[in-house]
């Protein structure tokens, strides 16, 4: 799969710090997905004690060695802090019952899915596939900003907005989101009424980009190089497709023979980042609001720009949510490199007191 890019006309006159920083990003854009997911990175890590706890007894029983131990690390960190609520992690009544269960559990459900799909091969999909929503969603967002301004039922609220005509539905919307002079003014939690599920099928690095949004629900499935890799013209561009192509079959040879040996667990450490993964995203359209502007933001990674992109899109057209992709008035639907010259721009001049 190719990842199409325009390039940056270099400015006139030289020394221009913005144009410098914008090819070096792109650099690293394009060639980043040489990278393994083994490559090592910091990670910075807050919650409550109970989200704690909940991590750390999965961890316990992790079927990566590399994962308990940081498990254990973790705990005896944490204890010099919240010992309090850390005490029934390693009892073995307790966490140690607890975390055997969920790891019977996943078990099961692995041996489960392997006899039931045996034979089922992935049908073909495009990179962001909406798989659920509801109909009426935006009539209940519709119904759910009426609700604080009213005194009747919910319900008597919904049935209203199912009689109202789009341009009056559109006014309830463009009055509750009010006028959005930057991405951080959101509207409040009628937004929460209404919720879409997307399937995608992209790269691992916009994944780990992606995966660091925390009020959505998200889930993958192992990384592997069966679902093929993406490179951006660039590559090509600059002659290096065949060296690429050669670190991607080697990547998938390793894969293989690490997969054969039985170390299915370890093998996703071989697997480079342009290596497509599946995962699905499911988000009500207030947290869809805030992913969507945030990561179509010009400087950002065209991988993921993409992905949240198409998100935009389905809401719109799929759904039929038209009033709540509206909405979204940050998103940038533009694929213009330029887009990302002028935020550089930008940020240089505040760097300059400019």
């Amino acid at each position: 799969m190719r990842t199409g890019r325009r390039g940056c006309r270099e400015p006139s006159g030289t020394g221009d710090p913005a144009w410098t920083s914008t090819i070096r990003a792109k650099a690293l854009d394009s060639l980043r997905g040489l990278l393994p997911a083994a490559t090592r990175s910091s990670v910075g890590i807050f919650g409550t004690g109970q989200g704690y706890e909940a991590l750390l007894l999965r961890m316990r029983r992790h079927p990566l060695a590399e994962v308990r131990d940081y498990g254990d690390r973790m705990l005896v960190e944490l204890r010099k802090v919240i010992p309090a609520f850390l005490q029934r992690v390693d009892r073995p009544d307790r966490g140690g019952v607890w975390s055997d269960y969920l790891d019977e559990a996943r078990r099961a459900t692995a041996q489960v899915a392997e006899r039931l799909l045996a034979g089922h091969e992935p049908e073909p999909r495009p990179e962001v596939t909406l798989t659920d929503f509801d109909p009426e969603g935006e009539i209940k967002v519709v119904a759910a900003a009426l609700y604080a301004s009213s005194r009747l039922p919910d319900d008597q609220l919904v049935a209203i907005a199912r009689k109202l005509g789009p341009e009056e539905r559109q006014q309830v919307l463009e009055a509750y989101v009010g006028k959005r002079t930057n991405r951080r003014h959101k509207p409040g939690r009628a937004f929460e009424r209404t919720a879409y599920r997307f399937d995608v099928l992209g790269d691992y690095g916009a994944f780990r980009d992606l995966q660091r949004h925390r009020l959505l629900t998200l889930e993958w499935q192992p990384l592997s190089t069966r679902h093929g890799w993406v490179f951006s013209e660039e590559i090509e561009s600059v002659g290096a497709l065949p060296d690429w192509r050669r670190v991607m079959e080697d990547t998938a040879g390793l894969y293989e023979a690490l997969l054969s040996a039985g170390l299915s667990e370890v093998a996703q450490y071989a697997v480079t980042m342009a290596y497509r993964m599946r995962y699905y995203m499911e988000l009500n359209a207030r947290e869809a609001m805030h992913m969507i502007e945030l990561r179509t933001s010009p400087q950002g990674h065209p991988a993921y720009r993409r992905i949240c992109q198409a998100m935009h899109r389905l809401i719109a057209g799929q759904a039929g949510h038209q009033a709540i992709a509206a909405a979204m008035s940050f998103a940038d639907l533009s694929d213009a490199e330029e887009g990302r010259l002028a935020a550089e721009r930008a940020a240089e001049k505040r760097r300059s007191g400019g």
